[in-house]
């Protein structure tokens, strides 16, 4: 899978513990998934995590892990979605954070008309893939600044191409919050911080599960996206994406008017 999607991409993760050492990383949606699979590979004796999840029980289990393989993690139990819980988080964590890792995100797939009394559909994904990664980063700024520290924001390639039917709350979001970091990113490079945002194709996580159409179709594991955020620690580019995006993106440009008849007429059909 990494040759259809990053063949190009090199980096020795030996280096990791040394580069990490005495570091302090944030990881949030650190319970399932990518997060997880990230808390693992992480799992250094000198590198101090901090996992952040709405399931305190599984934050448990994943600190134990990690624990286990000779690793320190502290967890911390927050619905990003919720400002005075995120006040909260802010208010416990320890200062010196070296990387931010923001990877906590929903997904929802759902027809327009679907969502017609379902309001809460977008204000949930908003809360999540905006305003809440917002929210931590403007508090984090200072101290990532005095570490010269790294921020790392796990994107989507949908962002970059031409939106598609039924996944309006989920791509807008998104897209918020990457143009967001977009903006805020030559402000942070200017004193000392590190930026990358890496664009993902489909991950096989619980985010995809419910969607059928993506039960075959070609798709990274997380830990090969743990893996891949492990080199971006390393060589910490601005962005990370698969090879073949810009044709993606110029096509999405050229071919927009053609892509909105098509899925106007998929969308008909389906009435």
């Amino acid at each position: 899978m990494d040759l259809l999607f990053f063949p190009f991409l090199r980096g020795d993760l030996r280096r990791l513990e040394g580069l990490l050492a005495g570091k302090t990383v944030l990881i949030t949606g650190a319970s399932y998934g990518i997060g997880e699979c990230l808390a693992l590979r992480l799992a250094l004796p000198r590198t101090q995590l901090i996992l952040v999840a709405r399931t305190e029980e599984k934050l448990l289990a994943v600190q134990a892990q990690v624990e286990a393989r000779g690793g320190q993690a502290d967890i911390f139990s927050c619905d990003l979605r919720q400002p005075t819980e995120v006040e909260a988080l802010l208010e416990q964590l320890p200062k010196g954070i070296d990387i931010l890792v923001n990877n906590a995100g929903k997904s929802i797939r759902r027809s327009l008309f679907d969502s017609l009394d379902r309001f809460h559909d977008f204000t949930r994904t908003m809360n999540l893939n905006y305003f809440g990664p917002v929210q931590l980063m403007l508090a984090l700024t200072p101290t990532l600044v005095a570490q010269r520290g790294h921020m790392i924001n796990i994107s989507a390639i949908n962002v970059l191409l031409l939106p598609t039917p039924q996944w309006a709350a989920y791509q807008a979001s998104k897209t918020a919050f990457d143009q967001w970091f977009r903006c805020a990113a030559p402000e942070l490079n200017a004193q000392g911080v590190k930026t990358t945002s890496i664009y993902l194709p489909l991950v096989r996580t619980r985010m995809i599960a419910p969607t059928k159409a993506y039960q075959n179709m070609p798709a990274l594991s997380p830990d090969q996206v743990a893996k891949l955020i492990c080199k971006a620690m390393i060589s910490r580019p601005r962005t990370i994406a698969p090879w073949w995006l810009m044709m993606g993106q110029l096509a999405s440009v050229l071919l927009r008017w053609l892509g909105e008849v098509i899925w106007s007429g998929v969308m008909r059909r389906r009435r």
